[in-house]
């Protein structure tokens, strides 16, 4: 998928509206997880280098009501970024108007600008995330080049990526969205092989059609987490009081039919009579879960199992974790699976999928260790469906 990038236009002196995915975790009023603004860093940091005159916006949280507007400003952002770029971030508490407007018009070669929360403007008839065509030619006309660099927001059509980009004359890919095109879609297009996924997460309905997509494309697909207790239903075994989709059973069962030898189930599991950080552990093979347990993580052989498989692949798709890894006593098999990618990193593309398989591996340590880690957990899930993103489809191809 050949799309323009940053790279291939003229930035000097242009006024450079940049979508980023600054919808960071905030903590007691702080920023507790800031991959999202360092991956924008490079983006950004070419833009003004370029002497563009970059003007940033993004979403942050849910806006429903007046308190929510409160909890979710962009200010803490915008502070948090002018000191990882050592130059001051003007921050523009509108999204709209006057004051907006004459700041945009103010700013010189290589100056920054951030306004606020676009889904502010969700108060009154969600004018952001359903893409009011007004709203998307006034924020257009803000700047002279559209660039969207915000995967998180690339499998929604919104007024600021879809909307801004049916208005503007250019757009194209800042260099993080370019990562997620390669890696994810190149896995998808034309992978190494062997080429494995591995899925995990609580429910099957959450990922039908990822599976139906990756049963076509990988040679393995590695299911743990929630949403193994279906498939084990289906393969006629009690699951205790594990989580289960009963009325998905069938389609499990189809789904191991039609994946055949593709679809690797565990061995074992470890279970809990509780759903308890501190609940006592017990392994179980996956055909002997007594009716008073439930499944908490994938057991030794199972780790085993899923390991050998992951040594001799040379791309690596994974979402979802394979267990409760918020609990350290039920941890260590989305951990042993996280430490089985890291080892490979030098002989096959491993890509995380985000969402919360992203937070486990940044919660071990473990980040640096793959080859590429997506911002966008929706996202990549819908790009793993096969499905075309909006905001990637309004980027001009090259």
């Amino acid at each position: 998928m050949a799309k323009k990038t940053v790279r291939d236009i003229a930035l000097k002196g242009k006024k450079v509206l940049i979508r980023v995915d600054f919808n960071v975790p905030l903590k007691n009023g702080e920023i507790s997880d800031e991959n999202r603004i360092v991956e924008a860093l490079p983006t950004i940091r070419y833009v003004l280098e370029q002497g563009g005159r970059a003007i940033l916006f993004s979403h942050l949280g849910r806006i429903k009501d007046a308190s929510d507007q409160a909890k979710n400003s962009l200010r803490i952002v915008a502070k948090r970024l002018s000191e990882h770029l050592n130059q001051e971030v003007c921050f523009i508490p509108d999204t709209r108007g006057k004051a907006l407007e004459d700041a945009v018009n103010a700013l010189n070669d290589g100056d920054i600008l951030m306004f606020e929360n676009t889904r502010f403007e969700d108060l009154e008839g969600k004018k952001e995330s359903k893409n009011d065509p007004e709203l998307g030619q006034y924020w257009a006309s803000l700047g002279d080049v559209f660039v969207n660099d915000a995967f998180g927001t690339a499998h929604r059509a919104h007024a600021s990526n879809v909307g801004i980009a049916a208005n503007i004359k250019e757009t194209v890919a800042g260099f993080l969205l370019e990562k997620e095109i390669n890696f994810i879609g190149g896995a998808l297009e034309n992978p190494d092989r062997p080429f494995i996924a591995i899925l995990g997460g609580a429910k099957v309905s959450d990922k039908i059609d990822v599976i139906n997509n990756l049963l076509k494309i990988a040679d393995y697909v590695l299911i743990g987490g929630g949403m193994a207790y279906t498939f084990f239903k289906a393969q006629g075994h009690e699951v205790g009081t594990s989580l289960l989709e009963a009325d998905k059973v069938d389609l499990a069962k189809s789904l191991l039919e039609q994946g055949k030898d593709k679809i690797l189930l565990g061995r074992d599991v470890i279970t809990a009579k509780d759903f308890d950080a501190d609940s006592e552990k017990n392994t179980r093979d996956a055909d002997a879960i007594p009716q008073d347990e439930m499944g908490m993580d994938i057991g030794p052989k199972t780790i085993a199992l899923f390991t050998s498989y992951i040594a001799k692949a040379k791309t690596v798709v994974w979402n979802g974790p394979v267990g409760v890894f918020e609990f350290p006593r039920f941890a260590e098999g989305t951990r042993a699976v996280a430490t089985a990618l890291t080892t490979i990193k030098d002989q096959a593309t491993t890509i995380i999928g985000g969402g919360d398989s992203a937070a486990a591996v940044i919660q071990f340590g473990l980040a640096a260790g793959f080859t590429h880690i997506s911002t966008g957990g929706g996202a990549s899930l819908e790009y793993l469906e096969g499905k075309v993103l909006p905001g990637i489809a309004c980027v001009q191809d090259k």
